[in-house]
């Protein structure tokens, strides 16, 4: 038996208002959202931690609230990716890096470096940048993605310097950022931010059949047909998969992860208790 890399799908954060009445029991309390939520998806990207530090403890009540093999990917804090210079954020980095991240323990997944949408792609200053980024906090190995938000990113030199660094690029599946399916990092990172009000699920079942398969593509160590690139594409190793369900119609997207998870075949975890 072949055992792949995993696929994790999942939505960004798990307390928002409308999920009460498109994802949550009527009767669950607030207090008990997370539990619900990580035995009914994989992952979630944590968005909190982008706009102040929390406590190692609130880290460590997330690990023991989720299952086991459930993963959390963390979005770094503003204070670092939102400089005109990120040469300068080393400090910065150094406190959101020992605030506590490390408690998620085995179940922290990559570390998500959103960076703000006026800032141009400066060669001398990401490479300085990357060299920053640390490979482990307290004996706990880090992995890195790279959320590019401006045009200027979408160049050859950018993709070369991210894979010399080792680390991946959000894939946006988005009319508003750059939007290229270039690998440069050991695992694929999709933020998929067209759900639609107007859909069951969010997004097309042609839609979601189509981004199940790109999935399976992209852990196979392919490339998926059809999605725009700067370079050609060419077979690589099997790799780990994380997609998100972020912005559009975002009330429908636990929804269209549900859906998606259902075309992968996933076996949502025992409730807890």
């Amino acid at each position: 038996m072949v055992n792949h890399p995993p696929i994790r799908v999942g939505i960004g954060g798990w307390s928002y208002g409308p999920w009460r009445e498109t994802f949550y029991p009527k009767d669950l309390p607030a207090s008990k959202e997370l539990a619900w939520a990580s035995r009914q998806l994989s992952m979630i990207e944590v968005n909190s931690t982008f706009y102040g530090s929390q406590k190692p403890s609130t880290f460590a009540k997330r690990r023991e609230d989720t299952p086991a093999d459930f993963v959390f990917s963390v979005k770094a804090s503003r204070y670092v990716t939102t400089r005109r210079v990120l040469a300068e954020s080393g400090d910065s980095m150094n406190r959101f890096i020992h605030s506590g991240i490390a408690e998620l323990g085995p179940k922290l997944g990559p570390i998500l470096w959103q960076f703000a949408e006026t800032k141009l792609f400066d060669p001398d200053d990401l490479a300085a940048f990357l060299d920053m980024l640390p490979d482990q906090v307290d004996g706990l190995p880090l992995r890195h993605v790279l959320d590019v938000r401006h045009p200027s990113f979408a160049v050859p030199e950018y993709l070369a310097l991210a894979r010399r660094h080792g680390v991946a690029t959000v894939f946006a599946d988005s009319d508003e950022y750059p939007m290229f399916a270039d690998l440069t990092g050991p695992f694929v990172y999709a933020r998929l931010m067209r759900t639609q009000s107007t859909l069951k699920a969010g997004y097309a079942p042609k839609a979601l059949d189509d981004w199940a398969a790109a999935a399976r593509r992209w852990r196979e160590g392919g490339e998926p047909a059809g999605l725009p690139r700067i370079e050609p594409g060419k077979a690589g190793s099997p790799r780990e998969v994380f997609m998100l369900f972020i912005a559009g119609a975002k009330e429908k997207a636990p929804l269209a992860a549900q859906a998606l998870l259902e075309r992968l075949g996933w076996t949502p975890p025992p409730p807890s208790s």
